[in-house]
């Protein structure tokens, strides 16, 4: 009889994660059932269908189509019809992967109906509670009785947390399963030929925290450090949705399209941001996934946040953390530019990471006890 296993995405950061697990699991039919549910959190062609196309995963056996408004509505939408699909299909176990509202939403759901629910980069603390996806992590930790982590300060966030250990499994990074899955297909990619780029002569930069977007002085601050170092380096802009409603409510937007050197594009498939990422001498983000891939790739990355919850990626990576202040960014900039070095990458980012896990739900799952 074979297992019956959610797998559970919701926005464009998961997609990359879940790929490589329904992969491994679709191997074994004889003991897996496994099952996807697209919560619709993140969902038009190119935060969401690309990505299915690109990692050819399947069709979902669910879309919710949650409503996509404030945090709170969105997270009640998702509790209700995840949990119908759950009364409905009555799996043994839910994964659920990352930080965004889906994760803990669908933790909550199956908590709630005795199921066991696996976390998939589990333990990741940044210790900053004003961010929402840390309160997300937090909340989906203390739900999970499966917690998989991807590196050792994760394992001992947990463990302070008074975590069993024999709930934690330390299997790598899935997204890292990824990259090296399609990294070869990703060079087939023309978008450098399409932007008229010169390999390693730019720099890739993204933005999208509210943090950094939302608010006219922080966006046009990350205007001003763009303005200064495009001076010497093609810089291209990878403007998320958000971002860009942002430039132009702010009325900055027009100032970066009268700069030659600043090439402004959108949301981009996953072949084509791997070859862009590749490709680049220097990544400018304040993305952790961008932080992630880009140790994997041992390209120099700068990430523009006072903290991060993947502190392995500076340890042990080339990640660097240069805060928000215009000054600093630019400075960093430069001073990486200047640079050549390389970087290690961290142990378990090899891509058999899935393998792993699956290797460890075939032993059977633990049942965490709650006093």
């Amino acid at each position: 009889m074979s297992y019956s296993i959610v797998v559970v995405a919701g926005a464009r950061p998961n997609f990359m994660k879940i790929a490589p697990i329904l992969s491994v699991l679709n191997r074994e039919p004889e003991h897996f059932k496994p099952l996807l549910v697209h919560t619709g959190q993140h969902y038009d062609y190119q935060m969401s269908e690309v990505f299915f196309h690109d990692l050819e995963i399947q069709k979902p056996d669910a879309f919710l189509n949650v409503v996509r408004d404030h945090p709170a509505q969105q997270t009640a939408d998702i509790i209700g019809k995840f949990d119908d699909f759950l009364v409905d299909n009555k799996p043994d176990l839910v994964i659920v992967v990352g930080d965004v509202t889906s994760t803990a939403a669908c933790a909550l759901a199956a908590s709630k109906r005795e199921i066991a629910i696996a976390h998939v980069e589990a333990g990741l603390r940044s210790k900053d509670r004003t961010m929402p996806e840390e309160i997300t992590r937090i909340i989906t930790d203390a739900l999970s009785d499966v917690l998989f982590t991807y590196s050792q300060d994760a394992d001992e966030n947990l463990q302070a947390e008074n975590v069993p250990e024999n709930c934690i499994f330390r299997v790598g990074n899935l997204m890292i399963d990824t990259l090296f899955t399609f990294r070869e297909k990703s060079k087939n990619s023309q978008i450098l030929n399409k932007l008229l780029l010169d390999e390693k002569k730019y720099i890739l930069a993204t933005l999208h925290r509210p943090s950094n977007v939302d608010t006219p002085e922080n966006l046009s601050n990350f205007v001003y450090v763009l303005e200064n170092v495009s001076e010497r380096i093609p810089i291209v802009f990878q403007l998320h949705p958000r971002t860009r409603e942002r430039l132009k409510e702010f009325n900055l937007i027009s100032q970066l399209e009268k700069l030659s050197n600043i090439i402004l594009i959108g949301p981009q498939g996953y072949l084509d941001i791997i070859k862009l990422q590749e490709n680049s001498c220097l990544a400018l983000t304040d993305s952790a996934g961008i932080a992630e891939e880009t140790t994997a790739l041992k390209i120099p990355c700068l990430t523009m946040r006072e903290n991060t919850e993947r502190p392995v990626t500076i340890l042990q990576g080339s990640n660097k953390l240069v805060g928000c202040e215009p000054e600093n960014i630019i400075q960093a900039t430069h001073k990486a530019l200047n640079q050549t070095k390389d970087y290690p990458v961290p142990p378990l980012w090899d891509g058999r990471s899935a393998e792993r896990l699956v290797n460890v739900l075939r032993e059977g799952v633990p049942r965490r006890m709650r006093t």
